[in-house]
C-alpha cells in the first residue's frame, strides 16, 4: 500500500478555518482524515502541507512513526515550530484514521484498547460562541452566573470561563475583585457540585497570575489555566506552590522536550497537549506517557472541529489519566452538517461513548464544507488603558 496524494480542505467557521487534511492511498476507497486547525495561520499550514507532501507520497502510509520521523527530521529545519508541527499533526492523525480503516477497527483499539466506560466533556461558556466567551467583560459578573446557569441545564457538569481580565505587568486590585465577583456569581449559579474552570489565557505576570490564583483558590475550581506565559516554567511553578487549585498549562508547547521540562520542574497538575499542534496522536502518546511518570491530568487543548474531537476522544479512550475532553458545540449552526457524529454522545449527562467505527470514526460531507469557503479571520487585538499591548 502506497500514500498517493495529500489534499486540504478549508473550511471557515467564524474566528476559526477549519483545516481538514486528507491522505490517499492506492488501495480503492481507503483514505485518512486529519486536522490542522491553526487560527490566523490557515494560508501557512496549507502551504506547509504541500511543502512535505513529496516527503510522503509513494511511502507506506502504515509506516506511522517512521514517517512522522521523517516529516520532523527531514527539510533540516526540525519540525516543533508552530507552522509545521501542526501540518505534521493533520497528516499524522490521518495516517492514523487510515491504520484504523485497514485493519477495520478504531484507533483506541491499536493503542491497548479502551480503558474506560465514558468520557466526560465540558463546554465554554456560551457553548462555543466566540463573542460570548471571549468578549463578557469580567465585570459583567451577573452574566457569567446566568451563562453558567445555561451550561448546566444543557448537561454539562463542567465548564470553563474567562473569568480574568487581560493585566499588565502590574496593576492594583481592581482586575482581582472582579475574577473574584465572576467566580462567585458562577458557583453561586450552579452550586458545589459543577466543576468550574478559568482560562486566563497567558494574559498575567507570574506576579499577578499568582495574585488572581490566591484569590480564587476557595472557590475550588477544577483547575486554573494558562496563569501566565507558558514559556516562563519557574513562573508557573511557583504560581502552583502557592495555591491548591490544580494549575493547568501545555496548549501552546509544540515539542515533546517542552513537556519534559514542564513536569520535570514541577509545573502544572493538569496538561493540555493540542493534538493539532504537537505533531498528532504520534506524539500525544508520548507525551501521556511521560505525564503518567508524574501523575498529572491529561485534558488535551480542543476548540478546534469535528476531526480534532474525535481525534482526542479517541486518544481519551486509551489512556488512564485523562480527566475530560474540551467540547465546542454552537460555534456555528452547521457543525453537524459536515461531518458525521465520531462519538455517541449522551445530552443528559454530557458524556462520550467508546466509538466503534474504524479509524477516527468520522467522516466529511465536502458538498457542505464548500459552501464555507477560507476567509480571513477577524483579528483579535487586546489593548490596555494606556494603548499598549495586551495578550488575547
Amino acid at each position: 500500500m502506497k500514500i498517493t496524494g495529500i489534499k486540504t480542505f478549508v473550511c471557515n467557521a467564524n474566528m476559526r478555518n477549519w483545516i481538514f487534511v486528507r491522505v490517499e492511498t492506492d488501495q480503492p476507497g481507503l483514505y485518512g482524515w486529519g486536522e490542522a486547525t491553526l487560527e490566523w495561520h490557515t494560508r501557512s499550514v496549507v502551504g506547509a502541507v504541500e511543502d512535505m507532501a513529496d516527503l510522503l507520497i509513494g511511502e507506506d502510509p502504515l509506516r506511522i512513526e517512521h514517517l512522522w520521523q521523517m516529516m520532523f527530521r527531514q527539510h533540516f529545519w526540525h519540525g516543533s515550530g508552530i507552522v509545521r508541527s501542526t501540518a505534521i499533526s493533520g497528516i499524522d492523525l490521518a495516517l492514523w484514521d487510515i491504520a484504523g480503516k485497514h485493519y477495520n477497527t478504531p484507533c483506541h483499539r491499536l493503542w491497548g484498547g479502551t480503558v474506560r466506560d465514558n468520557i466526560r466533556l465540558y463546554c465554554h461558556l456560551g457553548g462555543g460562541d466566540m463573542k460570548q466567551f471571549y468578549e463578557t467583560p469580567v465585570s459583567n459578573a451577573a452574566r457569567f452566573g446566568e451563562l453558567a446557569k445555561a451550561a448546566v441545564e444543557d448537561g454539562y457538569s463542567a465548564f470553563k470561563s474567562m473569568a480574568v481580565p487581560p493585566t499588565k505587568v502590574l496593576e492594583g486590585g481592581k482586575g482581582v475583585a472582579a475574577a473574584v465577583q465572576a467566580v462567585e456569581a458562577m458557583r453561586e449559579a450552579v452550586g458545589p457540585d459543577i466543576d468550574i474552570m478559568v482560562d486566563c489565557h497567558a494574559r498575567q505576570s507570574p506576579t499577578m497570575g499568582g495574585q488572581f490564583a490566591r484569590a480564587l483558590d476557595p472557590y475550588s475550581l477544577y483547575f486554573f489555566e494558562e496563569p501566565c506565559w507558558p514559556e516562563n516554567i519557574a513562573g508557573l511553578a511557583e504560581i502552583r506552590s502557592s495555591v491548591n487549585t490544580p494549575i493547568a498549562t501545555g496548549e501552546r508547547l509544540t515539542h515533546i522536550g517542552q513537556f519534559n521540562a514542564l513536569f520535570a520542574a514541577g509545573a502544572c497538575d493538569v496538561v493540555q497537549p493540542d493534538i493539532t499542534h504537537i505533531g498528532g496522536l504520534s506524539v500525544a502518546r508520548k507525551i501521556a506517557a511521560l505525564a503518567e511518570v508524574h501523575r498529572i491530568a491529561l485534558a488535551p487543548h480542543n476548540p478546534q472541529g469535528p476531526i480534532s474531537t474525535a481525534a482526542s476522544l479517541e486518544f481519551g479512550f486509551s489512556q488512564p489519566d485523562y480527566v475530560i475532553c474540551e467540547t465546542v458545540s454552537k460555534d456555528v449552526p452547521w457543525r453537524n452538517d459536515i461531518a458525521t457524529q465520531s462519538h455517541d454522545i449522551d445530552p443528559k449527562t454530557r458524556t462520550a461513548l467508546p466509538g466503534e467505527k474504524p479509524g477516527l470514526g468520522i467522516e466529511l460531507n465536502l458538498d457542505e464544507i464548500s459552501k464555507h469557503p477560507f476567509r480571513q479571520e477577524a483579528p483579535q487585538r487586546v489593548f490596555y488603558d494606556d494603548g499598549s499591548v495586551g495578550d488575547w
